[in-house]
């Protein structure tokens, strides 16, 4: 029997190697499906004890008002939502409004109609994350709303902002149900907010920052290269050599000194000494004025460092190696593309507050400190 089954598959040695191939893949594509199976099912234990906790009568249920652009990562953000978080927010006792986009720039749109809410989740990308915080800072009410705290889960091709509110993970269902449950643990963080304003158009508000320049203009190219797979980004930047080099953009630049962070409190006013304690003190300093040379001075201590904004420029002397090899593609605001511009960019210092892990608040807060 053994002998028959040995000369059939070396007989069909061609058939049996893609029956293997495929039998193989099957199997790992099941397997996977089987861990990202158990992950959801661990998070939503996790969060079936939220929802399980007990609320006084007076108490309501906590609303959240998600906005989900289900065209992200190429038309899965929907799919993506429903299996991964919905549930947990659902079984968490979440009383949840979900808004979901229909076209590009109607988060702002939304975001001018959007009542109050004990938390605002963002489902996308980063475009998706730009548009939501642009049309809510242009609010005339933005600083209440702003107050509200925000959850972002990473739906989008890009994802950047996910990178410093939550641990990253090679599996997407596990990267998003982290990102839910953070929600949930409450634990929150300030960011500051760029406020990037052109000459007529309304003001445009970023977290992540502000591009222009060689690599920017060579990013807008690489998806035409997508034939080329992994070496897309490579083969962008060493055709744009050919057509320019060097590539210079030259720009001006003027900026205000960094200021002091605002305390986290108002300062309180000493109370007033009695007016027996200040006409004692007063005729004391008369008859026994204090001697030059032993005045004590005090210093405030600041844990806080300046409010500044980062600029950096590229040098002028990268080679045409370096250019391609170094070339990351960036586009302007938030990794999205905006028409050049003169603009003026204004630093918000710690405007919004995002649910993060705790392992991140951690780092962060050391970083705002």
């Amino acid at each position: 029997m053994g002998n028959l089954v040995f000369g059939t598959l070396r007989n069909h040695w061609k058939k049996s190697t893609v029956a293997a191939c495929a039998l193989s893949y099957g199997g790992h594509w099941l397997y996977g499906k089987h861990c990202d199976n158990l992950l959801r099912k661990e998070a939503c234990v996790v969060a079936r004890e939220y929802g399980r906790q007990q609320i006084s009568p007076q108490e309501q249920l906590r609303k959240a008002t998600v906005i989900l652009n289900p065209a992200a990562c190429s038309g899965k953000a929907n799919s993506l939502f429903e299996k991964n978080a919905a549930p947990i927010l659902h079984l968490a006792g979440v009383e949840v409004t979900l808004v979901k986009t229909d076209y590009e720039g109607q988060a702002k749109k939304l975001m001018e109609l959007m009542e109050q809410t004990d938390m605002l989740i963002v489902a996308g990308g980063d475009g998706t994350l730009q548009e939501v915080i642009t049309g809510l800072l242009r609010r005339a009410d933005q600083e209440s709303f702003s107050k509200t705290p925000i959850g972002f889960i990473p739906l989008g091709s890009h994802n950047s902002l996910s990178e410093s509110l939550h641990i990253l993970s090679d599996n997407q269902v596990k990267h998003i149900t982290s990102a839910t449950l953070s929600i949930l643990q409450g634990e929150t963080v300030p960011l500051d907010v760029l406020q990037i304003k052109g000459e007529k158009d309304q003001p445009v508000f970023a977290l992540i920052g502000l591009r222009w320049g060689a690599f920017r203009d060579v990013a807008a190219t690489i998806k035409k290269y997508w034939y080329l797979g992994p070496l897309k980004t490579k083969a962008a930047h060493w055709f744009s050599t050919l057509r320019e080099w060097p590539q210079v953009r030259e720009a001006s630049v003027s900026y205000l000194a960094p200021t002091l962070r605002p305390p986290d409190l108002p300062e309180q006013k000493p109370q007033r000494p009695h007016l027996m304690y200040r006409i004692a003190h007063r005729l004391k300093n008369y008859w026994y004025p204090p001697i030059p040379g032993n005045i004590v001075c005090v210093l405030m201590c600041l844990s806080r460092t300046d409010d500044s904004l980062l600029v950096c420029v590229e040098p002028d002397s990268f080679s045409v190696g370096e250019f391609i090899t170094e070339g990351a593609g960036f586009y302007n605001i938030d990794n999205e593309e905006y028409e050049a511009m003169s603009v003026e960019v204004t630093l918000l210092p710690r405007k919004l507050h995002f649910f993060c892990s705790a392992e991140r608040r951690e780092q962060l807060l050391t970083q705002v400190q």
